[in-house]
């Protein structure tokens, strides 16, 4: 598998599992059954004509757009902020577009000027009141004390920018909105396994897995001892998926709603599913946690591995992302040029589609 068809399985992966999860998001496994079905959702709901994607989404791609506007910006000037103020100028303008009243007319970010990245998609009023702050957080001085899956996508894009290096990066993703440790540390974890499947997509995933899980407790255990329960949420996903039994149940145990408990949920349908990217879909988002986020973080866990070949057609055909999404994973694959041409600065220096 090529590298470049990985960074697009990623983000065509995360895309097509925030968009199947999106309208079971809110609902209780039993509601789900209620709606779909004793085996619940089993594919897109097409009900208003198209999957739609949700924040986790978008945010994802602000969040590249941001990174990308950093190299560019270092590659002319030689020197440059520390990323993650470029990711909080890029998030911040996305929290602009989920206004009623939001009407930019210079931008940062090119993919404000796409429609779907424009639309408002955010049901988290907390992580929208934190963008509007002034202050931008971090790990070493958090904005907050909030725990949740909301950014978690972000720390993907933190991945796939800096794959040999992404752990302190998706940590200082994760943690300009949630300011929990356990919300950033498991960033941190996220954005590091993406890297690795990068990286080495042929190391077995349970190896995988061990790496990111040392990695993680050697950089943060000692400044943040939340970082063991971390930890041992994401290796009892792994104890789940080696006892085999009911996925659903073992989802339904995992409760999945903390950005540690989503990180495990995709962590055990990875395990358990192997490289079917249909059967990972379908476990992921049949639970009565926060199934989109599940299911963005398993989508773009599976497609960084197996690349654009293993997401079956049917998932990317209609997807309303696609175009802006390979755009974008192209940009990351190639970084910023030595010699910036008119569409690169159009994009990452003008802000213009």
């Amino acid at each position: 598998m090529a590298l470049r068809s990985a960074y697009l399985g990623c983000l065509l992966g995360l895309a097509a599992g925030d968009a199947m999860g999106a309208p079971v998001d809110k609902l209780t496994w039993r509601e789900i059954r209620a709606d779909y079905g004793p085996g619940g959702i089993q594919g897109y709901d097409l009900t208003d004509g198209s999957p739609a994607i949700t924040s986790h989404t978008q945010l994802c791609a602000y969040t590249c757009n941001g990174l990308l506007l950093g190299q560019t910006r270092q590659r002319l000037n030689g020197r440059t902020a520390p990323y993650a103020r470029y990711i909080a100028l890029s998030q911040k303008e996305w929290a602009n577009a989920q206004r009623r009243w939001s009407s930019l007319q210079r931008t940062y970010c090119w993919v404000y000027w796409a429609e779907e990245f424009r639309s408002r998609r955010c049901a988290d009023a907390r992580m929208m009141d934190t963008l509007a702050l002034e202050r931008i957080g971090s790990p070493e001085e958090p904005i907050n004390r909030l725990d949740g899956p909301g950014s978690l996508t972000s720390a993907v894009a933190a991945g796939l920018f800096m794959p040999g290096d992404a752990q302190r990066l998706g940590a200082e993703t994760v943690a300009l909105t949630y300011g929990k440790p356990s919300a950033f540390i498991t960033g941190a974890i996220t954005a590091n396994l993406i890297g690795r499947l990068l990286r080495n997509n042929e190391l077995p995933l349970m190896r995988q897995l061990e790496l990111v899980l040392k990695e993680a407790d050697a950089m943060f255990t000692k400044d943040y001892p939340q970082t063991i329960d971390v930890i041992r949420t994401v290796i009892r996903a792994v104890e789940l998926a080696r006892a085999g039994g009911s996925r659903q149940i073992a989802m339904e145990e995992l409760i999945c709603g903390s950005a540690a408990q989503v990180l495990a949920g995709a962590v055990y349908t990875l395990l358990t599913c192997g490289d079917d990217f249909d059967a990972a879909m379908i476990t992921a988002v049949n639970h009565s946690g926060r199934s989109s986020a599940v299911a963005a973080l398993t989508g773009g866990f599976l497609g960084a591995k197996l690349g654009m070949e293993g997401i079956p057609a049917f998932y990317l055909e209609g997807l309303e992302v696609s175009g802006v999404l390979e755009e974008l994973a192209d940009d990351l694959f190639t970084g910023c040029p030595v010699h910036i041409d008119l569409e690169w600065d159009r994009k990452y220096l003008q802000g213009e589609r």
